[in-house]
């Protein structure tokens, strides 16, 4: 049994191109496979386009509605002028969890210095993580990579586990 198998998630794409069929989503697909591995159950995943209304909206919904413990996002992430998962984000969490953040960011530096550029950020939504991850497959890849072990300690501190955390961790 993984110590993730009681968690849901889902996977959110952001990507103006791919929502029209323009271009093909990756990195949406591996980190699916990479969280269903891990033993989370993967209950929703989508492509939509970059706008703000729309992200709120549907990690509104996720969060709320379908209950999801975790939803990670790929994309919109950068400075370009459609990149808003950031602000999205914001507007939906109840607190910012930075630290998931700094260590994805800080993963992502000891490889490229294009890491500099990344907006994306962490925060928790009743009891719902939201975790923005880069767009490229292999950034995706590597930012989920960098806390995924810190993951299954976080959701069940978030869902209300009060066990003492050097007994826990």
């Amino acid at each position: 049994m993984s110590k993730f198998s009681p968690f849901t998630c889902g996977v959110l794409t952001l990507s103006d191109k791919g929502s029209r069929g323009e271009r093909q989503d990756t990195a949406g697909p591996l980190l699916q496979e990479l969280l269903a591995t891990q033993g989370f159950i993967v209950a929703a995943s989508a492509v939509i386009p970059d706008q703000e209304e729309l992200i709120v909206a549907t990690l509104t919904e996720w969060a709320d509605q379908r209950g999801l413990d975790l939803i990670v996002t790929t994309g919109g992430t950068g400075v370009s002028p459609s990149d808003r998962t950031p602000e999205a984000t914001r507007r939906v969490i109840e607190r910012e969890v930075p630290g998931l953040g700094e260590a994805m960011r800080q993963t992502s530096l000891a490889k490229t210095v294009q890491a500099v550029w990344s907006r994306g950020i962490a925060g928790v939504r009743g009891q719902c993580l939201i975790i923005n991850l880069p767009g490229s497959e292999r950034a995706a890849k590597e930012n989920l990579e960098a806390v995924l072990p810190a993951l299954a300690h976080g959701l069940r501190k978030i869902k209300g586990d009060s066990a003492d955390c050097g007994q826990s961790c």
